[in-house]
């Protein structure tokens, strides 16, 4: 294996969920900080980023599937090829949080492992006064019985977006530093007080 192999890190994120939840959304919020109100139907599109942070190469593989059931074949194979896994639900759905339940049965199904990197996202935070699902209900499933983490958040208002993507990375064992979420944090820094490792310009985060 090549010096280059060797220092190249993949890691495949898959969203799932009911159709309308916003997992389009989110992506799109993190990738490109762009927000389209208009609900599209996606069957199953593969976004892919690369980092460069402190010499080493990022390679992150984001599967955005269809929420329509028609596709089980498609969707199992999405579950098998992947590393850590986003389920998303809308506050305002309380189906989609069913369909949240039935997701997460599968994927410990197809990947025969009950330790899964798995969080759980609770999208449209911003419609408040639609919401029909309990934030403290979800927390005590996903978190006590389930172990897995969860994060509530909006697409159309950005938040919380950069920490479904740093809880995903952390669970899919990329040390937090490598995380791109927080690569311009970094980079803000007033020089002498950011304790994390130090960055030159070499080491910068690369988009490609």
């Amino acid at each position: 294996m090549s010096l280059e192999e060797k220092d190249k890190t993949n890691v495949r994120i898959v969203f799932l969920g009911a159709a309308g939840v916003g997992k389009t959304a989110l992506i799109q919020r993190f990738l490109k900080d762009t927000f389209e109100p208009k609900h599209r139907r996606t069957v199953e599109e593969l976004h892919s980023k690369e980092y460069e942070v402190g010499g080493v190469k990022v390679n992150i593989n984001i599967m955005d599937t269809s929420g329509s059931y028609s596709f089980p074949a498609m969707r199992r194979l999405s579950i098998q090829n992947s590393d850590a896994f986003a389920l998303v639900y809308a506050v305002n759905d309380p189906a989609s949080l069913e369909a949240v339940k039935r997701l997460r049965d599968e994927i410990l199904e197809v990947k025969e492992d009950k330790y899964m990197p798995i969080v759980v996202i609770g999208n449209k935070i911003d419609r408040q006064h639609e919401r029909q699902v309990s934030s403290e209900d979800v927390v005590s499933t996903v978190e006590l019985d389930w172990n897995n983490s969860f994060v509530e958040a909006s697409a159309k208002e950005d938040i919380n977006v950069r920490q479904v993507f740093r809880e995903l990375l952390q669970q899919a064992n990329l040390p937090s530093w490598l995380s791109p979420t927080l690569c311009h944090r970094r980079e803000t820094f007033p020089k002498g007080k950011d304790k994390m490792p130090k960055m030159n310009k070499t080491n910068s985060c690369l988009l490609s």
